[in-house]
């Protein structure tokens, strides 16, 4: 383990001290958030979108160009992805719905409601390369107003959904969740990990990442990946190797395909969120409460639209 203090670097294995560089500090890009979650990297226009839950709008920042407001009011938006065809797909508490904004602006909503009764409080997205689209709704965004509107659920569990890329059917793939939270695929596309972050309003429930096996539309075989041993697992993002990099109380935590820890980047901030993002997917975008961190990595985001 490196020991080094003035390092963000806490180094449990060799695969670890392999994936980061030791010289790479540590930057602050911006530090006015409430709860700064979802970041979501454009490649295509070199820029970093996010949210800002309660303070109800979503920030853009560019390279050389500092922050500016992508929209607000942003009905609560939590986290963000994008589609095949390089569309936002956000998931937003204020609606409880997911939705996706168009080239020109306007926004579709993709999904609010189960079986007549409407959602949660959608919390992080993902899109699979076949187009459809996988998110998680707990009930973060109905427990105050203070990231939505306070409501009861209407649905008697919280699930993971696959949403079908042209009929818009709505199936639960995942139902056993206290709340599910982050999630993100394999970069071969055979194992769905999820977070389980129950923890954050009882203790004694579980803080772990959860794995499953695909089969296209299906999840089955679930067992435990990773426990987090501070704080809880939020969002999280894979790399090309298939590590798990995934937020926690004091950074972020990075999982070896084994499921060992192998290393953490230390926040000064409870981490939220994070994407791989840059030209070269080697920069790791890192929301943390109330700012937004980037750290240079040697390793290369799995493959995103």
């Amino acid at each position: 383990m490196s020991n080094d203090s003035s390092s963000p670097y806490e180094i449990y294995d060799t695969r670890f001290r392999n994936l980061v560089v030791p010289s790479a500090g540590l930057e602050e890009l911006y530090s006015d958030c409430r709860w700064a979650e979802g970041p979501a990297w454009f490649a295509d226009t070199g820029c970093l979108i996010w949210s800002d839950i309660p303070n109800e709008r979503m920030l853009r920042w560019v390279p050389g160009g500092g922050v500016s407001i992508f929209r607000a009011p942003s009905n609560f938006a939590n986290g963000n992805t994008r589609d095949r065809q390089g569309r936002l797909i956000s998931c937003e508490h204020g609606g409880r719905r997911v939705t996706r904004t168009e080239i020109n602006g306007s926004i579709t909503v993709l999904a609010d409601s189960y079986k007549g009764k409407r959602l949660n409080s959608p919390n992080d997205v993902i899109v699979r390369s076949d187009g459809s689209i996988w998110f998680t709704d707990p009930t973060y965004g109905i427990l105050s107003n203070y990231e939505g509107y306070k409501a009861e659920p209407e649905q008697p569990t919280r699930n993971v959904y696959r949403l079908h890329p042209s009929t818009g059917e709505l199936e639960i793939v995942v139902d056993d969740f206290r709340q599910p939270n982050g999630l993100a695929f394999s970069p071969d596309e055979t194992k769905l990990y999820v977070a389980d972050s129950a923890a954050s309003h009882d203790i004694g429930a579980p803080r772990h990442i959860r794995v499953f096996d695909v089969d296209g539309k299906k999840a089955a075989n679930g067992r435990v990946f990773c426990n987090i041993d501070t704080g809880i697992p939020d969002g999280f993002r894979a790399d090309i190797e298939g590590n798990i990099w995934t937020s926690a109380g004091d950074g972020v935590h990075c999982f070896a395909p084994d499921g060992t820890l192998i290393g953490k980047i230390k926040t000064p901030q409870t981490v939220a969120n994070l994407t791989f993002g840059g030209q070269r997917r080697n920069q790791l975008f890192i929301t943390a409460t109330q700012s937004l961190y980037r750290v240079f990595t040697t390793a290369t985001g799995a493959q995103m639209p």
